[in-house]
Parts: structure tokens; sequence; C-alpha cells
């Protein structure tokens, strides 16, 4: 019989001898394993922007952007929405749904020019079998619903064109809804033609992303929909104090009761206070050397000045750990089934965190998530199987809002 002293030394001797979890290894293993869905990825208006000279071919590596296919390989991405992004100012110029129409078509030659790497995806079970096949599944999320232009048939255009979210708005008030960026908050939430878009998103199946929503229309949104919705790409309020496009601890706790998911922006001035506070200064600052001088936008005196201001307030970026933090945050107020990735990779510019430069660094926030004690079951959730279960649930929803009104 082996007395206590004895199996004490034998069990640490067995410790001593077992090798050491590498955890950047097993963290790479878990991303080329699990499904990695990004809510947010800006690849198509940075390609779009390009037109005119050489644009870049993103089923192959690439020296600029945050996303290319070697890359995305690299760090597991099986299957990133597309971002289909209208700016603000194209409403009043009547040009959203002819950008939109030419970003699909962008997306779509990609899937073209690349069939061995790339295929669309419409539905959650597309997604998983172009994963199974080793394809990168491209997913299409209208980012503003301004391209909709008053018209629900173009809604349900651009639904049979394979668009499987909306976000509402984007920095300013539209026709549909108020935006966290516009201070007028026109409408005090949704429009009344904004009512019948949600109406009518659920009986098609597409989510309703309330990444960008004012309050009010954030909470409207909850209150109307009867299905689950996404925020594809925000973070939360509690770490970027009065930084309204993020989302507080009480929209947090609605998405559990909702069935939703927030999907988190890596995006350094939405993780932390001091790089948010440093980002809103910047905007002030070069507006009003630029109003002051009565200087154009896109003015070289403009540029010179950023360059200068730049140089004396080094920006303070975020890191993994920071949105881990966020992460956690999420899991603390509505659980582990109501957190995802949208990371808004070519969408915020160089003010990505350290470690989370670009597509290929996955296994960077998987790697600080087993650091925390995070397990794979929920490291699995996390990276893409609660987006999947949202969509399913959209897609059984409107299937049942579909037959009710065939009855």
């Amino acid at each position: 019989m082996r007395t206590p002293a004895v199996a004490l030394a034998l069990l640490l001797s067995a410790c001593a001898s077992a090798p050491a979890v590498d955890t950047r290894a097993h963290a790479q293993e878990l991303a080329q394993r699990y499904l990695i869905l990004d809510g947010h990825i800006d690849v198509p208006y940075r390609l779009h922007a390009q037109r005119g000279g050489v644009v870049d071919d993103v089923g192959a590596a690439t020296e600029g952007g945050d996303f290319d296919y070697p890359r995305a390989k690299a760090g597991g991405l099986d299957a990133p929405f597309m971002s289909i992004y209208t700016p603000a100012e194209d409403e009043a110029k009547g040009t959203s749904k002819q950008v939109a129409e030419e970003l699909i078509d962008l997306v779509e030659g990609i899937a073209r020019a690349h069939p061995d790497r790339f295929a669309i995806a419409r539905t959650a079970a597309e997604v998983r079998a172009t994963a199974a096949q080793g394809k990168i599944a491209l997913l299409l999320g209208m980012e503003n619903g301004s391209p909709i232009e008053g018209k629900l048939e173009n809604l349900e255009h651009f639904y049979l064109r394979g668009v499987r979210y909306i976000t509402l708005c984007h920095g300013q008030d539209n026709h549909i809804c108020d935006s966290s960026y516009d201070k007028r908050h026109t409408h005090s939430g949704l429009t009344p033609f904004g009512r019948e878009v949600v109406r009518r998103m659920n009986e098609l199946g597409v989510m309703i992303d309330i990444s960008h929503l004012g309050d009010d229309s954030l909470w409207q949104v909850l209150e109307l929909s009867k299905a689950p919705v996404i925020a594809s790409h925000s973070s939360l309020r509690f770490f970027t104090p009065g930084f309204e496009r993020n989302m507080s601890d009480a929209m947090v706790r609605a998405m559990k009761q909702n069935g939703g998911v927030v999907q988190i922006n890596f995006g350094s001035s939405f993780l932390t206070a001091a790089a948010n506070q440093i980002g809103f200064q910047r905007v002030q600052e070069l507006e009003s050397y630029r109003a002051s001088h009565n200087l154009s936008e896109d003015s070289q005196e403009l540029k010179d000045y950023a360059a200068r201001w730049d140089a004396s307030h080094p920006f303070p970026f975020a890191d993994v750990k920071d949105v881990a933090d966020h992460i956690d945050r999420v899991v603390q107020l509505a659980g582990i089934d109501h957190v995802g990735l949208g990371s808004d990779f070519d969408g915020v510019g160089d003010s990505l965190p350290t470690g989370l430069k670009d597509v290929s660094m996955y296994p960077n926030l998987i790697a600080e998530l087993l650091r925390r004690g995070y397990k794979g079951a929920a490291i699995e959730k996390i990276c893409g199987l609660n987006v999947l279960r949202v969509m399913e649930r959209c897609e059984a929803i409107a299937r049942e809002l579909q037959g009710a009104s065939a009855r």
C-alpha cells in the first residue's frame, strides 16, 4: 500500500513528465476544425473603390486589405458575411440600389472566378455543406437598408439575390429608422415603412441586423420582430461609456430573451475607452481644421494636417485580450449562446487590435479564450454555431409565417 507521501511523489513525477499543452497549436487546430463565421467583412466595398485601376484578386494573396483566400484559410475562416455597404449619402443621391447591385455582382464574380475556393451560400445548410467541401461560403449581408428605396419589392429582390441580413441603417437616419451616429433622431425610432420592413424580413427569413441603430430603433425592433436578430458587428457600451453605436448591458440581456447574437466588432475604438476617445477627438480636430481653412475633404493640406496630428497623437491600439473581455461580458450577461464574431475587417481601417490584424489571426483569439478556461463546445458556439442557429430559426419562422398567410 502506498503512503500519501509516495502517492504525492508519483503524481508530481507524472505531472513533470507530461508534455505541456501548446495553447497556440491547440487553437490553430480548433480554428481548422470548427466552423468560423464572421458577421461582417467589408472587402466588397474595398474592391469596389479600386474600380478603374488594378482590383485586388482576393482569390489569391493580396498586399493590401484584411481579407484574401490564403489568409482566410490560414485563419480557419469558413463563412464570412460579405458586406453590401452603401454610404448614407447615397440615399440622398438616389444611387443606393445601384451600388448594392454592383457590390453583389462583385461578390458573385469572386465565386465564379474561383469555384474551387468560394461558393455563394444562402442558407445555414449551404454554409455547412460548402465548409464540408473545403470551400469558403460567401454570405451576403446588406449594411444600410437604403437600397430598399421605400419599396418592399426591392427587399424581396435583394432576398432573391441572396441577401440574408440587412443592417437597417448606417451613419445617418434613413427612410427606415434612426442611426446611432445621427443625433437628430429624426423618427424617434422606426418609420412606419421601417415597421413594414421588419415584418417582411421576418416573412422572408432575412435576419434583422441591429448594429448602427439608435437606441429607440433598436428597442422597437426587439419588440416587433417575431424572429431572433443579430448585431453583426457591435461591441459593448460597458467598455466605451457614452458610445451609442455599441450595445448597453440591458440590450445584451434583451438579446438573450430575443434569442439573438451579439457579434463582437474588432475595431479598437469599439473595444476600449482610450481608443474610442482619441478617435472622436481626431474627427473633431480634423473637421475643425477643414472648416476653418475652407478645405475640401480630399485636399492635400487636410491630409498633411491629419498626418501631423496622427504623429503627435499615437493611437492606443486595443489587444486580442480586449476582444475576449467583450466576449466574457456577453457570456456573463446573456450566456454562451448569444455571442459571436463580427470583425469589421476592411471596415475599420488600421485600428484593428494587436493580434487580430487580418483574417489569418482568428486562432489568436481562440488561444486567448482557451487561456481563460473556455472549452471546445463553447468556443465552437462563439466561432459560428450561434449565428447558424439564428439563421436556421429565421428560416423556420419564415416558413411558419408563409404557411400561415397561405391558409
